[in-house]
């Protein structure tokens, strides 16, 4: 049996009965920021959003929530259009193309989305037009001539990532004009500014650009942030101290050939800008979702997700947008479509103390790394080290390769191996019937029933790493049961499944602690949780992606049942191998 992708059509989303009737305790939508279609994702981009928001789905999914995980790629805005002048390609082509790779790239890692769309499709930029249209309405858009920067050389005006200079905050050189990368300030204006394509310094024409009022929602913006006790508090007072220093009107327009239309017969030539257009993709490809899967009307997808959980995963980079502007254009349209009720927060990933960079080439390639490593390998350690907060994470190959080989391999693997292994040989591959429980007996079985509550709590509240640990000290504890029940040393073996002594007993329980970890692994490591329930002779009757979560917390290996062929699941990383890829890294 092969691991299968949410996108497909067995996929256990929200079904005809959600819509019917949802309710805001059943139904969760979970959307990760859109990467950019600039380029190909990196272990930054695991990191950070798609892998707390793959773990959280898949938990949800098995608590028996009706999950809904989208995303897609971000396909407007000038850094999508300068690689794609760089390459000599059109822009629609470039973005379809990483449209297509990034994709693959996220399932390659088990990322489950259950629809994967972009922002040039025609639902989002129809929507978008529409959410525009009516900030309109309301009097929350209008125009003035705007001094900008224009390149003589090249002839055209130069927004964004078009202009490079100096921080004039931090002093950083060589830093785009949207976002300082090393401070994570959004300059004002940008000091001795360079053309990105000839390095050419600009000059400065007016143009005429369209504006929202994101001015006028201070007080509403306080309000949410507030009295929205889910969201983090180190976040809140982040955007609440920017709040204090007073809101500028937000510039939604760009001068570019490439982006969705302004509406309007006065604003020809003129698109929005990419951060108008990209956080609506959340709404839209949930819409499109719902009418593609279920033949949803607008009016049922607008009532599902005000009735939902609405999660948003996203990086601290990105945090001025997604608290400031994204509630602000949904408070625009009197809150048509709800605002989030969770926005995980999480901070970068860096690559020997340094912050990765695409642009610089200081990356790792989820592709290039997932050639010659185990994709299970890089989910479990990016769950591990990655906490539920704001601080950084550092990555480094020997810290990897240290605790794949320890917690994962020597940990799990070895008693998941060292169970199934016994059981095949001393009891031709028969479950045998238990005996009398002893008081190891007993704590083993409490620790069973106890873990999916323990593990769960964690997931709930989106501390995956702290939950994993709890997952590895439950594994432990049963690597020590085995080890002091000594099953090996018990003279009373013999082959016959019904021989209720304490080495049955032992395999008994072990063999139904195994299976409780290939649940509970299953939202971290889904393709060796899949490995493992095979092994276990469960594939037949159950997949363990579609089971309940509290099933961690029963016995569900019954004596008699049969288990499947027996082989190592997991593969030790060879300090060699550790060695190449630094030197691969570091070239």
């Amino acid at each position: 049996m092969s691991f299968q992708n949410r996108t497909d059509s067995t996929s256990r989303t929200f079904n005809e009965e959600s819509i019917q009737h949802s309710t805001n305790k059943d139904n969760i939508i979970i959307t990760a920021a859109l990467p950019y279609a600039n380029g190909e994702i990196h272990l930054g981009h695991i990191a950070s959003t798609y892998l707390p928001a793959d773990i959280f789905a898949r938990y949800s999914r098995l608590a028996g929530k009706d999950v809904c995980y989208v995303c897609g790629t971000d396909d407007y805005g000038t850094p999508v259009l300068v690689k794609a002048e760089q390459e000599n390609k059109s822009p629609s082509a470039y973005v379809d193309y990483w449209n297509k790779k990034d994709f693959q790239d996220f399932k390659s890692i088990g990322i489950s989305f259950d629809f994967f769309s972009k922002t040039s499709s025609v639902e989002n930029v129809e929507f978008v037009q529409y959410v525009f249209r009516e900030l309109h309405k309301e009097g929350l858009i209008y125009n003035k001539n705007v001094t900008q920067f224009y390149c003589e050389y090249d002839q055209k005006f130069l927004p964004d990532r078009y202009v490079k200079g100096r921080c004039p905050v931090c002093g950083a050189e060589n830093q785009y004009s949207d976002l300082c990368e090393k401070c994570g300030s959004i300059p004002n204006e940008i000091l001795d500014p360079k053309c990105s394509i000839c390095e050419r310094p600009p000059v400065k024409r007016n143009s005429l650009h369209y504006f929202f009022r994101l001015s006028s929602f201070s007080v509403e913006l306080r309000d949410w942030l507030q009295n929205n006790n889910n969201l983090e508090g180190e976040v809140k007072r982040y955007v609440l101290n920017w709040i204090d220093k007073g809101l500028q009107d937000w510039d939604i327009t760009r001068d570019l050939s490439w982006g969705i239309p302004i509406p309007l017969p006065d604003a020809d030539g003129k698109v929005f800008y990419g951060w108008f257009d990209n956080h609506l993709c959340y709404i839209s490809s949930f819409a499109t979702f719902m009418k593609q899967r279920h033949n949803a009307t607008t009016e049922e997808c607008q009532r599902v997700w005000n009735e939902s959980v609405i999660y948003h995963f996203i990086g601290k980079d990105i945090v001025y947008h997604h608290f400031l502007f994204l509630p602000a254009v949904r408070m625009g349209i009197k809150r048509r479509y709800k605002l989030p009720d969770f926005m995980p927060t999480r901070g970068h990933l860096l690559l020997y103390n340094k912050k990765i960079s695409k642009s610089r080439n200081w990356y790792i390639g989820l592709s290039d790394f997932l050639a010659r490593n185990n994709p299970d390998y890089l989910r479990f350690y990016l769950a591990l080290v990655t906490p539920n907060s704001q601080a950084d994470t550092n990555f480094d190959w020997n810290d990897f390769a240290d605790r794949v080989n320890n917690d994962l391999i020597d940990n799990i693997g070895n008693f998941v191996n060292r169970s199934l292994s016994f059981i095949s040989r001393a009891y031709n591959g028969k479950v045998p019937l238990p005996g009398q429980y002893d008081s190891i007996d007993k704590e083993g079985i409490e620790e069973i029933e106890n873990i999916s509550h323990q593990a769960g709590e964690f997931l709930l509240k989106n501390e995956a790493d702290k939950g994993l640990k709890r997952i590895l000290e439950f594994s432990r504890f049963f690597n020590q049961y085995f080890q002091k029940k000594q099953p090996w040393k018990n003279k009373e073996i013999t082959a016959s499944a019904g021989s209720p002594d304490a080495t049955a007993t032992t395999l008994f329980i072990s063999v139904n602690a195994v299976a409780s970890l290939a649940i509970l692994l299953e939202p971290f490591i889904p393709f060796s949780s899949e490995k493992i329930w095979s092994q276990l002779g469960m594939e037949v009757s159950s997949d363990v992606h579609y089971l309940k979560w509290t099933h961690a917390s029963k016995l569900n290996i019954k004596s008699g049942h049969s288990i499947a062929s027996i082989r190592p699941i997991f593969q030790k990383i060879d300090s060699k191998e550790v060695a190449k890829e630094k030197a691969r890294f570091t070239k």
